[in-house]
């Protein structure tokens, strides 16, 4: 039985998404140790899960991204959740957060490879899910490999938090209240409680909080 872990950046006011879908507020406080420590996160994983908005801006955008962590986002297995009986990719599906990722890359001086990365071709591959949440969870987990990381976006992961199939929380704040946004753990059906297990303190005044269910 391999864990699932969820890692998710957030704002000090517990939002993980801006209410007009920019992303630069997540881009401003990270530093060399706090992305070499995302990139350890994702290279641990032996799968990727998402929601299907967030698969559709991936799919988009890591392919060409000259960034460090493209390689194990491209490199390692993918899985989507939908209802919509989608069978893959689909660059119309693509949210604000794509142009704004683009648009930060631009204003930093980082170019996007002109041709794809061989390795994207998992974003091809990914296996669709639909159905019940939680029973495809628990055959995810039933299988062998390394653990399961998930992604958001914020909707796929209140209904993932809800099944109570999450065994380790890693969750990412950021130094910005934003005001308003998308919440996480907004409408639980009941408290989770959680126990702290780690904490990261990173120069550029990102933190990182490790937890556990209680």
């Amino acid at each position: 039985m391999r864990k699932l872990m969820m890692k998710m950046s957030m704002s000090v006011d517990g939002f993980v998404a801006s209410g007009n879908g920019r992303l630069d507020w997540l881009f401003k406080s990270a530093d060399e140790t706090s992305t070499a420590w995302v990139i350890a996160l994702c290279e641990s994983a032996g799968l990727h899960i998402m929601g299907s908005k967030s698969f559709h801006d991936m799919a988009s955008y890591w392919p060409t991204s000259p960034l460090p962590i493209a390689k194990p986002m491209n490199e390692i297995p993918k899985a989507f959740f939908t209802q919509k009986g989608t069978t893959g990719f689909d660059p119309a599906r693509t949210t604000r957060a794509v142009e704004s990722a683009r648009q930060y890359d631009v204003a930093s001086g980082i170019v996007p490879a002109v041709e794809q990365s061989p390795a994207a071709v998992s974003w091809a591959e990914a296996r669709v899910c639909s159905g019940d949440l939680a029973e495809n969870i628990k055959a995810l987990k039933a299988e062998p490999g390394n653990p399961i990381l998930a992604h958001g976006g914020a909707g796929f992961m209140r209904s993932l938090i809800e099944t109570g199939l999450i065994d380790e929380y890693h969750l990412v704040t950021h130094p910005i209240a934003l005001g308003t946004g998308l919440p996480i753990f907004n409408g639980l059906s009941k408290e989770l409680d959680l126990k702290l297990v780690d904490v990261k303190v990173f120069p550029g005044g990102v933190i990182a909080h490790t937890y556990h269910p209680a």
